[in-house]
């Protein structure tokens, strides 16, 4: 597995859970909630691109068309 795509996904986490908590903290818990939802769709598309990428490879692995 590529350890750097983990490590660019841990690197999200934390930054959108101090983006969050420091929105949070300030009052403006509407827009920690929408940094979230940010952060989530950002490593969700990291994902899809990786099972796309998967699926691809096996179906030229086991010849599928």
């Amino acid at each position: 597995m590529q350890l750097d795509l983990l490590f660019q996904i841990a690197g999200i986490g934390i930054l959108t859970t101090v983006v969050s908590a420091v929105l949070a903290s300030s009052g403006r818990s509407e827009l920690a909630n929408l940094a979230t939802v940010a952060g989530l769709a950002i490593v969700l598309l990291m994902v899809v691109n990786l099972l796309s990428e998967l699926f691809t490879s096996v179906r030229t692995i086991f010849q599928l068309y």
